[in-house]
Formats: structure tokens, sequence, C-alpha cells
């Protein structure tokens, strides 16, 4: 502002401009405002303007630019800039891709390349990145199909690595290659590891000690409550939990290292942005939620094709340094993750099942076979390599030595209608609410069945299953 007076002027800062985030500044030279009219002293004003008395602080984008006419310019020396807001932040921007890596995506991206094959050529080159530089003759001397030799020297390989890359950046993901340090060692073991992996959530799980535990997608009761307890207990001694995340045991195992309020890692057939089965998508937030880990080797986008599915059995055992099998019929995929875990020399265990039941056959066998059996966690803790319990005891604290839900207070003690329906419950098999109101029909009336389920579910002692089918909990 301009203060009147009898004698000068001088020169007073203008209150800044907040609605256009600038701040002006003006330097008036002494003049007499003696009889000064109002025309006089905006003509002498406007004539005497410095043009270093405009600084513009965070310019709007698409202002036009004016430094044609040096009328706006960047504050002078002097003058700092007004701060941004402390609430204000700028969106992070996305980590840069490397040469190397964008070249392993590039290849991993081109039709017809295997893993195998991908591996051999950038032993064979000495670097991936040089995959970009190589002529026409030389990409198919590396023994690449015509197709993939032709996307990769058109430029269409690069192409797509970039918007890849993109794509997994919005996401909030990475992607973890075959050289970079983040790399899985046991992974490396195998014979064809995968050369890229598409993670969300913490990579540094890839190295971390841990067990597969699969089974199949229609467990029993029994099988449920077993592999939840063992992921449970498990666990709380810092072994990490690889599963695929599907229906049935895979699920369970999820969960029952989310119950001991510990990280798990799920390996999928598909993308790491498409949510397989599509009921699962809850256990997905909730494994990222609880500091976890969601694993690929497949493409953003890429659907839940059948063939991924073996393949990506091979990574659940090759993460891991020992595979579980809770319940599996004799078809079924998991035989494909046990033969993998004897083939990559892992160890092999397995939860013995009802010998009449069909999703006991491939436990039960493999257990003829030589695979250790398993009853509780201290069945498993006792045979795993001993550098790997000694890592794993280091990081355990005091307080989590003890057996899992162990406590000080006794059980509390049941009514005797809860007693009673506890009683003709089982672990390993459901029973329907009309069969266990026909069995108690003599001892309770209906109400009192009803009351004791409700008050034994509350407290945990007994589980409620789809169709008014109850469980005994483990």
């Amino acid at each position: 502002m301009i203060l009147f007076g009898k004698g000068t002027a001088e020169a007073v800062p203008f209150p800044s401009c907040s609605g256009r985030q600038c701040e002006i500044q003006m330097r008036l030279p002494a003049v007499s405002f003696a009889r000064l009219d109002l025309g006089m002293f905006l003509a002498v004003t406007w004539a005497h303007i410095d043009r270093t008395a405009f600084a513009f602080i965070g310019r709007k984008r698409g202002v036009p630019n004016l430094n044609s006419q040096q009328f706006f310019s960047e504050p002078a020396d002097g003058l700092a800039a007004t701060p941004e807001p402390q609430g204000a932040t700028a969106p992070a921007a996305a980590p840069q891709l490397d040469e190397e890596r964008l070249a392993w995506l590039a290849m991993a991206l081109a039709p017809g390349l295997g893993p195998k094959r991908i591996l051999d050529a950038v032993r064979e080159t000495g670097s991936a990145s040089r995959i970009f530089t190589l002529p026409l003759t030389a990409l198919e001397g590396l023994r690449f199909p015509a197709e993939a030799a032709q996307f990769l020297f058109d430029g269409k390989a690069r192409r797509a690595a970039e918007e890849e890359w993109a794509r997994v950046a919005a996401q909030g993901a990475t992607v973890v290659t075959y050289s970079c340090p983040e790399y899985p060692e046991r992974l490396r073991e195998i014979y064809d590891p995968p050369p890229v992996l598409w993670v969300r959530g913490d990579a540094k799980l890839l190295g971390r000690p841990s067990i597969a535990v699969v089974g199949t997608r229609h467990p029993t009761p029994y099988g449920s409550g077993v592999a939840e307890r063992l992921s449970r207990d498990l666990a709380a001694r810092r072994l990490l939990i690889v599963s695929g995340m599907a229906r049935g045991i895979d699920s369970c195992a999820h969960k029952g290292a989310l119950a001991a309020r510990m990280p798990t890692l799920a390996v999928w057939g598909t993308g790491i942005d498409v949510v397989y089965p599509k009921e699962n998508r809850k256990l997905a937030e909730e494994i990222l939620a609880a500091g976890g880990a969601i694993v690929s080797e497949q493409p953003m986008g890429s659907f839940p094709a059948p063939q991924n599915f073996p393949r990506r059995n091979r990574i659940l055992s090759g993460l891991s340094v020992a595979v579980l099998v809770v319940e599996a019929a004799e078809n079924s995929g998991t035989r494909v993750t046990a033969r993998c875990a004897e083939e990559q020399n892992r160890d092999l265990f397995a939860v013995p099942g009802n010998v009449t039941s069909k999703g006991s056959w491939t436990p039960n066998t493999l257990i003829k076979q030589g695979a250790k059996l398993v009853a509780t966690w201290e069945d498993v803790w006792e045979d795993l390599p001993s550098q790997v319990r000694l890592e794993l005891e280091a990081e355990s604290p005091p307080a989590s030595k003890p057996e899992a839900g162990t406590s000080l207070l006794p059980d509390p003690v049941l009514r005797p209608e809860e007693a009673i329906v506890l009683e003709v419950l089982r672990a390993d098999e459901s029973l329907q609410i009309d069969e266990i109101l026909e069995l108690l029909e003599t001892q309770l009336t209906s109400s009192e069945v009803f009351t004791a389920l409700f008050e034994l579910e509350m407290a945990g002692r007994v589980r409620q299953l789809p169709g008014k089918n109850y469980v005994r909990t483990m």
C-alpha cells in the first residue's frame, strides 16, 4: 500500500495475492504527494514500476508464458518464494526403470520365449540389456523363435515393457528380475526359475524362510481346521506361510497366518491385478494390509488360464524350504507341487487323513513314499534345516516362543447343555442342525440346543458352516 503524507512516499510491500498464489512487491520513488491528483499518481507510479517487482510463485498450469516481454519473472535475489502448504505434497514420481530391468521385462513379454531360453540367452550375451543392440540374425542365433526375435528387433518389445512398467507403477507394485538383489536365492536353484516376478506388497518377504501349505479346493472340515491351525502355529514362530490363495486349503493357510498376525505370501496364476477366485478379494486385501505380498510370473491383466496354475506350483515349492500337503485327491494339482518339491530337493510333509476319504489319497500316499507325517507344528519344526531354525529363533521374541493360544487362566466351565452339545460334535466331520436335534431329542429341547450352539460359537468352540452345519474347532 502507499502511505500519503506531506513529505515522501516509502516503498511498502503490497499484500500477498492468495487467490493467484503470487506475491507482488513494488518499489516507488520518493515523490511529493502534496496536491497530487489521482491521475498523476497513477501515471508516476506506472512509469517507475521495476520489472523485478512481480514474482509468481507456483504458476498454475496453462498460464501464458510472458517471458518474451520480460514482464513477469522469477523472484529476484532477496525475494523468497512462498512455501507450499504443509498438507499439500506433490504426487510421488514413478521409479525409473533401468535398462537392464527393462530388457528382462521385454523378453518376458516376447511371444514364445520361456524362462529357460531367456536365462540361457542372458548367460550367453553377458547382460540382458545387450538384447536391445543385437541384430536380427544374432537374436535368431540365440535360439529365439522368429516371432520373438522380430518382436525384439522391431522395438515392439521395448515399448511393451515400458507400457507394462507404467501399469505396474500405477498399481503401486514392482518388478523383480533375475538379476535384482531382491530375487530369492532359493528360487534361483530350480531348473527353470521365472526371469521376472511381479510383486505387490513387501518384496523382501521373497527371501524369508518359508513353507508352502497346499491342498484340495474342496476340503473337509477336518482338513480346513488342520491347515489353519498348523499355519497359525508355524507363522507364530516366524516361518512364512506361502500358498496359492485358491479356494479350500490355500485360503485356510493364509487365514491361519493372518490369525497369528503375521505376513503371508500368495503366489497367483494370474496377473497381480486379477483376483482369482473373486470371492477371495477381501482375503487379498487383508494379506496386503498385514504386510504380506502377492507374487506372480504373469504380466498385468493375465486372466486365470488353466495352464498357468501347474506352472505356478513350481514357484510355490521353489520359494520354500519345505512343502506341507494337507488334503488332496488322487488327481489333484497338489501332486504337481509335491513332485516339484521332490525335484527341487525340498522337504515334503503330509497330514494323514481318513483312509475312506478320497481327499486323503495324496497325503497318505506321500507318507507311504517317504514324506514326513505331521500332526503338530513340532513335527515340522524338528525337521527344518538347522540354519533355518536358528534364524527363526533369533527373530522370535521370548514372548512368542510358548505355545500359541495358551493362557494362564483355565478354560471356562461349560454349562451342562453346552457340554452335551459339544460332546456330539466332531472336528473332522460336520453335523447338520437337524441331525444334532435328532441326536439330542431325548436330552435337550430344541431351544436349549440352539442356545448352546450360539454360546459355543461365540466362545470359539464351534464353527458354523454353510447350510447350518456345525463342526467342533480344533
